[in-house]
């Protein structure tokens, strides 16, 4: 990351409205990262990461901050929903999935940039493969020539014929001729069933399989098959690039990757903020930050990767907080965010804004949509201003819902010309002030319909 948090603060810009505050804080969180790499070895280990806790209700922004932010870096990210969570001893998932879940997404990430990096090199061991198949001994030191000690050496005319063959046949597989051509190969079968074992926190799937528990023991099973060119070649493509892949060396960058610069965003916190009569399913609740905070402040988790450490591991956490408050959490887990920052409500203006200048904004997502049908769709500046009136008073009138409320006003305009096409003629579509209103004035003038439709 050599963004400096003023470029992370424009990069965000193209696909966040507003909420100055909160790119201001990620930004210096996440240059924080590649400041502390740079510190020398005695120091880096006592600096801890930034965590934030990011209050504002929904649709304002928050959850899209921490995937953009994450992509910016290139770093292992999970979301996940802090209710989805219960206290250990209770039934459903204890908070050290998080720590696992974010290992899987980080080798995942690292085997595919060495996927990227190999797959040149393993297209063109595969070619050769296939090429073998097609015309045996014709590839010098070949095994099948190897194979034939007994019979007579080729000699240089039949050397010089097989490789112009093998050259021939090379250029109608690089151009796809032979790619209905049937050959026959050894496929691996069936992959061999899972099996659970038991973790340390109980019982979870951990992806462990019979093959790899037992090795040589239970060697591969696989069959002869008849395929054809094309998807042998894929197969092959994918065979040749497990055997250029080192997954030691990938298990390794990924652990070092989750250590050094994963982020966690635990969405809706404010749900695991229970009452203090100590019954219900409060209980669970506050049972669930205390779960949390070992692998806040930092603890060795267990994974089938090996061990990971949480202590540098960012966390963002996010939560509307309407019926609690953050000083409701327990005071351990509010030492562990020592950054707060609040996201604003969206006003009428700042829709204008969401609904043009973002590079996914929603209007250049339904012009696109529409442009595959040959239609080209056109909203004018009053029609947009009057789409962004309308999604603040309903959000005034109804529930917040933040810039979601766009989605459901765009869908309810372009409802019909959506279900029409490509049936009707149509070239371009104008979108304006008066059309706005005539498609939604029913909508908005049922106050019940509003509230439930809009």
């Amino acid at each position: 990351m050599e963004l400096t948090p003023q470029q992370i603060v424009r990069e965000l810009d193209k696909y966040i409205i507003g909420q100055d505050e909160a790119k201001r804080a990620v930004a210096i969180a996440l240059r924080n990262r590649w400041r502390r790499q740079l510190v020398p070895d005695d120091l880096r280990e006592e600096i801890m990461p930034n965590n934030i806790i990011l209050i504002g209700s929904t649709g304002v922004g928050k959850t899209e901050l921490a995937r953009r932010l994450a992509r910016l870096d290139s770093a292992p990210f999970i979301k996940v929903e802090a209710s989805k969570f219960t206290e250990v001893g209770y039934v459903g998932r204890d908070v050290e999935s998080i720590v696992r879940d974010l290992a899987d997404q980080a080798v995942n990430m690292v085997r595919g940039e060495r996927v990227e990096q190999v797959q040149e090199m393993a297209r063109e061991q595969a070619f050769e493969r296939i090429l073998d198949l097609l015309l045996p001994h014709s590839r010098p030191g070949s095994e099948e020539e190897g194979h034939a000690e007994a019979k007579d050496k080729p000699t240089r005319e039949e050397t010089a014929r097989l490789a112009r063959s093998r050259d021939k046949l090379r250029r109608q597989l690089l151009d796809g001729e032979l790619d209905n051509r049937l050959v026959e190969m050894e496929v691996a079968s069936d992959l061999p069933p899972m099996m659970q074992v038991i973790s340390p926190v109980g019982i979870e799937e951990m992806g462990l399989s019979i093959q790899e528990l037992f090795g040589p023991l239970m060697p591969k099973r696989t069959k002869r098959r008849k395929i054809s060119v094309a998807e042998a070649l894929m197969l092959q493509i994918q065979e040749e690039t497990q055997k250029l892949i080192d997954m030691d060396e990938v298990v390794r960058e990924a652990i070092y990757r989750v250590e050094e610069t994963g982020i966690v965003f635990l969405d809706e916190i404010d749900k695991i903020i229970g009452e203090s009569d100590g019954m219900g399913p409060d209980v669970s609740r506050s049972g669930v930050q205390r779960d949390l905070l070992p692998v806040i402040e930092g603890t060795n988790v267990i994974t089938k990767y090996g061990m990971v450490r949480t202590d540098h591991i960012l966390f963002i956490a996010s939560g509307a907080f309407h019926l609690a408050k953050p000083s409701d959490l327990i005071p351990e887990i509010q030492g562990r965010f020592p950054i707060r920052v609040e996201l604003h409500s969206l006003t009428a203006r700042d829709f204008e804004r969401i609904l043009v200048e973002p590079k996914n904004a929603l209007i250049k997502q339904y012009t696109a949509l529409l442009h595959t049908e040959g239609v080209d769709l056109v909203f004018t500046r009053g029609a947009i201003s009057e789409i962004a009136r309308i999604a603040s008073e309903a959000n005034e009138r109804a529930e917040n819902i933040g810039a979601r409320r766009l989605h459901t006003i765009l869908t309810i305009l372009l409802e019909e010309i959506l279900f029409q096409l490509p049936d009707i003629d149509v070239k371009v579509l104008r979108i304006d002030k008066k059309m706005v209103q005539d498609k939604l004035k029913e909508v908005i003038a049922d106050e019940d319909l509003s509230r439930y439709v809009l």
